[in-house]
């Protein structure tokens, strides 16, 4: 019995077989990939981080063995991470930077140093869909990012919470203040607020993971077992 190809049975079931395959073999290309994707994402989140420490134009091989020279601890508290890192004997307290911009999600790393008055050691800025020409700039000048080194991140006392920095469309205080990017205001802005919320609790945190931990291990005393007395 000859097949009716142009019926309507035909063509459903022909669509669903042909469907079931294609989206089978998109399963198994996805699976295969996925450890190399996961790979190239981890690499990158690594070299977003060597870029705050202004670590750049490294390939994957030199950056993968740079992160594991200058990073060592790394740590995450309310869902934000921390890197314990060491560069010519200094220690660097990254952070993990996350809010929102004018189109999109915007992220970053900052890089703090110096115990009596932190400042900015180095900073890096991506993005989801800013403009590019505009907003985009966040990411793409590095000038612009450069213009945080040496910033300082806390109003003067004990309180680290009290955040200083931030991006202003008029700088009047050169210590703390950096201009906006040219034309993208908003996105601006929306690093200002994701520097505000994301740094007023690096400090503490920083010490909980990394400060504290070390002064307890080393305030331990451990004791030899005495010796039971003789009769």
């Amino acid at each position: 019995m000859k097949l009716n190809t142009n019926s309507n049975a035909y063509i459903i079931i022909y669509s669903a077989i042909l469907v079931v395959i294609v989206a089978f073999l998109l399963a198994f290309v996805y699976q295969a990939l996925k450890p190399m994707q996961d790979a190239n994402v981890a690499l990158d989140v690594k070299k977003q981080i060597l870029y705050s420490l202004n670590i750049r134009d490294l390939d994957g091989a030199a950056a993968e063995a740079k992160y594991q020279e200058v990073v060592k601890k790394e740590g995450e508290k309310e869902g934000q991470k921390y890197y314990m890192c060491q560069i010519n004997g200094e220690d660097i307290l990254v952070v993990s930077l996350k809010g929102m911009g004018l189109w999109g999600g915007i992220s970053g790393y900052l890089a703090i140093h110096g115990d009596k008055t932190p400042t900015v050691y180095g900073v890096y800025f991506n993005h989801e869909s800013e403009t590019a020409g505009l907003g985009a700039e966040i990411k793409d000048s590095q000038e612009w990012q450069e213009k945080f080194i040496g910033k300082k991140i806390f109003a003067d006392g004990t309180d680290t919470r009290e955040v200083v920095l931030s991006v202003v469309k008029k700088v009047t205080d050169p210590e703390t203040q950096v201009d906006c990017v040219t034309g993208a205001t908003l996105t601006s802005n929306g690093v200002n607020d994701m520097l505000k919320e994301c740094l007023k609790e690096a400090g503490l945190r920083g010490c909980e993971l990394f400060i504290a931990p070390a002064m307890m291990r080393d305030s331990v005393v451990i004791e030899e077992p005495k010796k039971a007395e003789e009769e």
